[in-house]
């Protein structure tokens, strides 16, 4: 056979792997050549040239063709003596090119290998995210916490109804003719059974955030006993049949109990109603529970924090003025960042609505000091077992903590030693180049909503920096009211964003 066409019937892959330096497949010769032995050679002696080369004898009669690996071709020169092959200098040249070509490529076999560790590495990838996954599948079944169902009398979160923690205050009764009645929908959920002893559909009238916790327990109650439905048995309340304070009359408050009236499932509705999100459940009776919501208005604190419109500050001229009568412009006193008290001028106000009604928690210190603000404003409050100042929700400030009183030029430590809710119409936020303001003498934030002072002051720079760019060219000490009702433009659209630039755990719930 040729020695072309015996290459010709070669795969393509074994032909560019014939001249690698790969010793088990080797090259064909088609010349008859000598299998020879390579003897080590011995260390070199001058004296003795016979030593200085090596001795090849051939090991067996060659063949028509004999496979010979490309170390035994090298090692063996034409010129040698001995040597009975007659190869040429072209195949070693081009063996040594195709090596140097064959280096770049990955041959058959470790191309498999190297796919059979992708293979391993992409199935133990799988076998991590199905494990983290919340589906039935290679992960297994979702793990569900189990719900233990409420005793007689228990009501959560374990506080009074009316606390700030719970439902809050009661804003008072609402009537049919009254304003407010506007602002109450009407559930016609087919889910939920309304019994309406009345007969004038009084039981289905209820606040927003009542409408949509009913309606999530209502799928929870179906879910739980499948063929039973939810029933309400006592909802918005008209004719005054109830306790004074009671939020049946604001369309905040339900009586409920499951379709067949089973008294065993009432310990269990009442967790379902606890996991649908209403902000107080309580165990009441035997033949229903008693759940309640937060009112929408105070819902809106969680947007913005505020002070309450007769709330003072001490201006750099002397003199106390009322928050509602404030003006963008004035020096008021605030808090630098060394927790000295400083004059620092009013930019803006966050918010300012002079009709809007809201729940405020009011602080009160030793010495008098009192304290009117939203539960989402950031206060100062003074650590004594780390003597430091820290800025803490207005809602969580609790009865022995420290707040800083200003007292005779300068900012004390005064223990609080009572925390109650009101509610009051107006609501200011004033906004100090500081980022801190003293109201009616006790220090606080200007800020809300973000457990940071630092990253809420520097949410602000840009708005600072406009502002005295704008001081440049402008040098008149015009002061004036604001001219927006609300929220101030630059804040809601911080208030957009903040959902996606701040970690949920910094943020006010």
């Amino acid at each position: 056979m040729h020695r072309k066409s015996a290459a010709r019937s070669l795969p393509s892959a074994s032909r560019s792997c014939n001249l690698c330096s790969d010793s088990r497949m080797g090259r064909w010769r088609q010349t008859p050549v000598a299998r020879v032995v390579v003897v080590p050679c011995a260390t070199p002696d001058p004296a003795n040239p016979a030593m200085q080369s090596t001795a090849r004898l051939p090991a067996s009669p060659p063949g028509p063709y004999e496979m010979v690996t490309m170390e035994e071709e090298m090692s063996v020169s034409p010129l040698e003596e001995g040597s009975v092959g007659h190869s040429r200098a072209g195949p070693t040249s081009r063996c040594r090119s195709a090596r140097a070509a064959c280096a770049g490529r990955v041959c058959g076999p470790q191309r498999s290998r190297t796919m059979v560790w992708l293979m391993v590495a992409l199935l133990a990838l799988v076998q991590l995210t199905a494990g983290c996954g919340p589906g039935r599948g290679i992960g297994g079944p979702r793990r569900t916490r189990k719900l233990l169902p409420l005793v007689f009398k228990q009501h959560v979160p374990n506080v009074s109804e009316n606390s700030l923690s719970a439902s809050g205050m009661q804003e008072g009764p609402i009537s049919r003719n009254d304003s407010k009645f506007r602002s109450l929908e009407t559930n016609y959920n087919k889910d939920i059974i309304f019994k309406d002893e009345e007969g004038t559909g009084a039981d289905r009238v209820m606040t927003q955030r009542c409408k949509e916790k009913l309606n999530i327990l209502a799928v929870s109650v179906m879910n739980q006993w499948p063929g039973l439905r939810l029933m309400v048995t006592e909802g918005w309340d008209e004719d005054h049949m109830h306790a004074p304070e009671s939020l049946h009359y604001e369309g905040r408050a339900v009586d409920i109990m499951t379709s067949d009236k089973d008294r065993s499932k009432i310990g269990m509705l009442a967790r379902l109603a606890v996991e649908a999100g209403f902000d107080w459940v309580f165990y009441e009776s035997r033949s229903h529970i008693h759940c309640s919501v937060k009112s929408d208005s105070s819902q809106s604190s969680h947007t913005s924090g505020c002070f309450t419109g007769d709330s003072t500050v001490l201006t750099e001229a002397g003199v106390h003025r009322k928050l509602s009568e404030l003006r963008i412009g004035e020096r008021v006193q605030a808090v630098d960042a060394a927790g000295r008290t400083v004059f620092s001028e009013v930019l803006m106000f966050m918010d300012r609505d002079t009709h809007q009604r809201r729940e405020f928690v009011t602080i009160e210190a030793e010495g008098g000091a009192l304290l009117k603000v939203t539960p989402a404003h950031l206060v100062m409050v003074w650590r004594r077992e780390r003597s430091e100042t820290r800025f803490v929700f207005a809602d969580r400030v609790r009865e022995g903590d420290h707040i800083l009183v200003h007292v005779a030029g300068s900012l004390e430590p005064r223990a609080v030693h009572r925390i109650s809710a009101t509610l009051a119409e107006g609501v200011y936020a004033p906004l100090t180049g500081e980022g801190t303001i003293v109201v009616d003498s006790i220090a606080a934030s200007c800020y809300a909503l973000i457990d940071s002072q630092t990253v809420a002051h520097w949410s602000f720079l840009p708005y600072r920096l406009a502002e005295k760019v704008s001081a440049l060219f402008d040098r008149t000490d015009s002061l004036s009211l604001p001219r927006h009702e609300g929220i101030h433009w630059y804040a809601k659209s911080l208030y957009t964003i903040k959902d996606y630039l701040i970690p949920s755990n910094w943020l006010y719930h």
